[in-house]
């Protein structure tokens, strides 16, 4: 494999695996296919949308085409943490694309939601997977995302960053 990752770059992923020329990269089949079996995103949410790498691991999805590579300092939003254990997606992605998925989501209650806005772990019961869920909340007749939570032992745990946390 040729080519590395540059914390100053962003390069488009590949469109599949086969087509990796940086080691480690993902490639959007596999960004796309990740969406799909742990929230049920459909891929084609994404049709009109490329996804970038920006130093090792750092996911972008930006609504729209641009030549690659590119020197800039920040297109379109992070979407996920790749290069780990488990891939994170990231408070951004979940607001935006969230009420796209129909697996590992958690509706929170009024008082749970108001404890994850403001960056509180919280003890519920969840009878699905385990790890990253959509954490959201029905308003009016729809269910909003609030964000990213990490489940674990009976533990919601937010993951919603420190300056974006709000007392509801």
């Amino acid at each position: 494999m040729s080519g590395g990752n540059d914390g100053q770059r962003f390069d488009r992923l590949p469109e599949t695996p086969d087509e990796r020329t940086v080691e480690g990269r993902v490639s959007r089949e596999e960004v796309l296919d990740y969406f799909e079996d742990r929230f049920a995103i459909p891929p084609e949410t994404f049709d009109d949308h490329t996804f970038w790498e920006k130093g090792a691991g750092k996911i972008w999805i930006y609504g729209g085409e641009a030549p690659t590579p590119i020197e800039i300092e920040a297109m379109g939003m992070t979407c996920l943490r790749t290069r780990q254990e488990h891939w994170k997606p990231t408070t951004d992605f979940v607001q935006r694309f969230g009420r796209h998925a129909e697996t590992c989501v958690i509706e929170l209650e009024r008082e749970e939601a108001r404890a994850f806005a403001s960056g509180e772990d919280q003890e519920l019961e969840w009878d699905g997977d385990w790890g990253y869920l959509i954490a959201s909340h029905r308003v009016a007749d729809s269910l909003e995302p609030l964000g990213i939570g990490l489940y674990v032992h009976g533990e919601l745990r937010s993951m919603v960053p420190k300056g974006r946390q709000r007392d509801l």
